[in-house]
């Protein structure tokens, strides 16, 4: 639940998409424009810089909505009976509560990632990012890079508990998004 608002303030401040704000996130970058912890919970939003293989398995958001923006390249998503293909200019809205998964089918992506506080739950997409990534050494996608398709899901499951994203196990995923291709199956 929410802190009471009155002892949240946030403050107005500025901020640069550079490595300073940025983390380095399964092998994609993550910027952070503006965190949760600075917006009394209600909203985040970030820049997502990746590429195929990088993409996140088949989730559920429980305490927010998710609003993608593409900046650059092509994403196909996948909610409820929905196949939704965006490019540059085009957002796709998530609700909070549906499953949800998405590929990249361009060889880069860059997209402003928009979380909404739902409920009187705060953000917590933005700290599951934290937690999941470190300070990048440069604005550079890295060459090599521990991603979801390698990595063991334990860790990433437990954040995601602990943030309000729950990530689907290969039967949940198949039963809710019975379209979607398959965790790190490229698609083209």
């Amino acid at each position: 639940m929410m802190q009471d608002k009155e002892h949240l303030s946030p403050a107005a401040f500025s901020r640069a998409t550079n490595v300073d704000s940025t983390f380095a996130y399964m092998g994609s970058l993550m910027t952070f424009l503006a965190k949760g912890s600075e917006t009394s919970g209600r909203f985040a939003l970030m820049v997502y810089h990746t590429k195929p293989g990088n993409e996140p398995p088949p989730h559920v958001h429980e305490r927010e909505h998710e609003l993608y923006f593409v900046l650059e390249g092509a994403m196909r998503f996948y909610c409820e009976d929905k196949t939704l293909d965006i490019g540059s200019g085009d957002v796709v809205f998530l609700p909070q509560g549906k499953a949800h998964a998405f590929t990249c089918i361009s060889d880069v992506v860059r997209t402003l990632i928009f979380v909404q506080a739902a409920d009187n739950d705060a953000v917590g997409l933005d700290s599951y990012f934290l937690a999941m990534g470190r300070p990048a050494g440069s604005m550079a996608l890295p060459e090599s890079a521990i991603t979801y398709a390698v990595d063991e899901p334990e860790h990433a499951i437990r954040v995601g508990a602990s943030t309000g994203i729950r990530i689907l196990s290969p039967s949940e995923a198949q039963q809710a998004l019975p379209q979607f291709s398959g965790f790190g199956v490229p698609v083209r």
